[in-house]
């Protein structure tokens, strides 16, 4: 066996060992890297962001909940794919859990197969969301380059506002618009005003 697993990593979130360990050797045996945690607070102060991986949590835990860890990811706009372990009594809560955005869930005991199913799902996911989220991240790294006089004026370009028109709402003169388009595009890295709407509209669509 290779060293060096192929395929990402997998957070495990559990507060019970041995299903930790059961979902360790299940998963390292197909060769993903694994990483676990018996509680929600560890990972959260642990995980990388920037990795692309998927999470596998208990929904009932001492201390910070799988709800309420979901939460936690969502509020710091984590693009992480999640699937829930939950005890027969806590599927309604796991619908839940779906509305909010996780991939699915799996009831106690669960079967490898079913496991390992979502979890070629949740890569799949992963793969996507990250490359968006990396997208976006760039888009908006450049869009801060951009002093508040230049937003204000890409803001009406991307409204589809002529020069004159842009100089008359911000009363400067339609040389200075034209000045900071040329400070835009460059700061932007664009070629055409395609681009420009690219760029601007990209990262107004995630924020929406």
């Amino acid at each position: 066996m290779s060293l060096i697993p192929k395929k990402g990593t997998v957070y495990v979130v559990d507060d019970d060992e041995a299903v930790r360990d059961s979902l360790q050797w299940l998963l390292e045996g197909k060769d993903y890297r694994v990483k676990c945690f018996d509680s929600a607070e560890s990972f959260l102060s642990r995980f990388d962001p920037r990795e692309v991986a998927c999470l596998i949590a208990d929904i009932r835990m001492d201390g910070m909940s799988g709800l309420e860890l979901q939460d936690r990811l969502l509020e710091r706009k984590s693009p992480l794919p999640i699937v829930f372990i939950t005890g027969h009594g806590d599927v309604p809560m796991a619908v839940t859990t779906m509305k909010k955005g996780a991939i699915d869930f799996i009831e106690k005991p669960f079967k490898e197969e079913e496991l390992l199913s979502l979890v070629e799902r949740m890569f799949e996911q992963a793969r996507l969301a990250f490359s968006q989220h990396q997208e976006q991240a760039s888009r908006e790294a450049l869009l801060s380059r951009l002093t508040t006089r230049e937003s204000q004026v890409l803001e009406r370009i991307v409204a589809g506002r002529l020069n004159k028109q842009i100089a008359d709402d911000l009363g400067i003169s339609i040389k200075t618009v034209e000045a900071h388009r040329a400070n835009i595009m460059e700061k932007l890295n664009a070629n055409t005003v395609a681009d420009l709407l690219k760029i601007a509209l990209g990262a107004q669509q995630i924020k929406a």
